[in-house]
């Protein structure tokens, strides 16, 4: 018994002496995930725009980190879909197809309205009480940079607006779920380069969604968004066919 003891012990010793030189991964794994937080925020903020090829040397350079760890920024982002990368050409920001965007939608549309309908009968507790706040916060964000005519802050407000529709589910998988869909929705909208048009005639019925969820009325919100995101659906994806047509 003693002898059988003495080699589950040497068996546990072995293993977490083979975790322990696994440590070096975990370093590069984080530093990995930080480029690609990095390089998705310039990429949603247009600074990288769609179809283009994204320069190791130069953006290696520029942050200052190895060859392998940004290559594996490269793979997290084109397993999110954001990149792409093309045999013997290199990596380039993708360009979304009519189909991803329509598939997008349907995504979009299963979360959001499962994430307002799951208020139930009370939605005033604490923590949706908090995201209904930064829905609000969303919605005055946009309604200023309208005013101010800053249409790119109008685009960033209501993808806000949506990522906190979104929270009211309180789900930490939702959220980041959600991030890559409308992360990946933004690569439509460069494309488009015309926030004003797709942004601006939602605001009066993003104000009406809110305002439906602050009188606790979450059948009426969920109504206004099915409507919401059919009509966004249909207006983005003709003229995006149409532009991708005209190429």
């Amino acid at each position: 018994m003693a002898g059988g003891v003495a080699k589950n012990d040497q068996r546990r010793l072995a293993e977490v002496s083979g975790l322990a030189r696994d440590r070096a991964l975990l370093g590069r794994s984080s530093t990995a995930e930080r480029v690609a937080d990095i390089l998705r925020d310039r990429i949603t903020e247009g600074y990288f725009p769609p179809g283009v090829r994204l320069s190791e040397e130069g953006i290696g350079g520029a942050l200052g980190v190895s060859r392998n760890t940004l290559r594996e920024a490269f793979r997290l982002l084109t397993h999110e879909r954001l990149l792409v990368h093309r045999l013997n050409r290199g990596v380039f920001v993708r360009l979304v197809t009519v189909a991803d965007l329509d598939d997008i939608y349907r995504v979009r549309t299963l979360v959001e309205c499962a994430a307002v309908r799951g208020l139930g009968a009370s939605p005033h507790d604490a923590g949706v009480a908090e995201a209904i706040a930064a829905i609000e916060a969303a919605v005055r964000a946009g309604e200023t940079a309208s005013h101010d005519r800053a249409w790119q802050d109008l685009s960033t407000a209501n993808i806000r607006f949506h990522q906190a529709i979104v929270a009211l589910a309180g789900s930490p998988r939702t959220d980041e779920l959600m991030r890559g869909v409308l992360a990946e929705l933004r690569l439509v909208f460069h494309v488009m380069d015309d926030p004003r048009r797709f942004h601006a005639p939602y605001l009066t019925r993003n104000r009406q969604i809110v305002e439906a969820l602050q009188a606790g009325d979450a059948a009426e919100a969920e109504r206004l968004l099915v409507s919401y995101l059919e009509d966004s659906r249909s207006q983005l994806s003709g003229a995006y066919a149409q532009h991708i047509a005209e190429q």
